[in-house]
């Protein structure tokens, strides 16, 4: 009887840490963008389209770049942004090269700190956000055998949503280090895609544009037809980096 009050006891205050982590979370992420809505109102209704927010960013360039990166980990960590639209207008505004970089910075530190928020707050916290069933089948086949392929190709197929897995791996058996690697490595070929699409329209070379639009739907179909392999090549790389 004693143990069983202990356990019961155990169960109770772990439910109250869980809310109240969740709800600590929650007052952060409602309360600054109301405080920016309530105090900064003024500066965010000058962002009316997306003309608009270029040419601020223009205007403050070397300013812009931290705000970009915090753009995008937060659109990561509130996962149901496309972040396609962000990696574009970075493209457009700093070139290639440097927005690549500042990209891969942001997506890098959006998806440590979705990783450790799950890890830290529990499926309790993954269930209530992402649905109980979506989440579990998620964290499923992140324990099963083939988890490594599936991280990478979910982050590298465009359309498919991708954030939710930062969450899900938090509360699965995946190791840290291999999920981001792979993560990162997924991202790479449609952030890269979606930045050089910027690039060319900043300098108007549409040709380009869609040629580059080809080279990107032909490489997604030799990815479907070369997939058993490129499964089994990635199956053999997890192994090694996971050890």
């Amino acid at each position: 009887m004693g143990i069983n009050n202990l356990k019961e006891q155990e169960n109770k205050r772990n439910v109250l840490i869980s809310t109240l982590k969740i709800l600590l979370l929650v007052g952060i992420v409602v309360g600054i963008p109301l405080y920016i809505y309530i105090f900064h109102g003024d500066w965010l209704s000058q962002f009316k389209s997306f003309d608009d927010i270029i040419a601020y960013l223009q205007r403050y360039k070397f300013e812009s770049i931290p705000i970009y990166i915090g753009i995008q980990i937060i659109q990561i960590i509130i996962s149901v942004i496309p972040g396609q639209f962000f990696n574009l207008a970075a493209g457009y505004l700093y070139t290639f090269f440097p927005a690549l970089l500042f990209s891969i910075t942001g997506a890098f530190l959006g998806t440590l700190i979705s990783f450790m928020l799950a890890r830290w707050l529990g499926s309790d916290f993954v269930h209530m956000f992402f649905g109980k069933e979506k989440a579990k089948d998620y964290v499923k086949k992140l324990n099963s055998k083939k988890a490594y392929t599936i991280v990478f190709l979910i982050y590298l197929i465009p359309g498919i949503p991708k954030d939710i897995v930062s969450y899900a791996a938090g509360v699965s058996e995946m190791k840290f280090k291999p999920f981001m690697l792979l993560s990162l490595v997924g991202r790479l070929p449609g952030m890269s895609v979606s930045i050089m699409i910027g690039s060319m329209w900043n300098k108007e070379e549409y040709f380009g544009m869609i040629a580059l639009a080809v080279i990107a739907v032909l490489s997604f179909l030799l990815c479907i037809i070369f997939r058993k392999k490129i499964n089994a090549f990635l199956d053999k790389a997890y192994d090694k980096i996971s050890n």
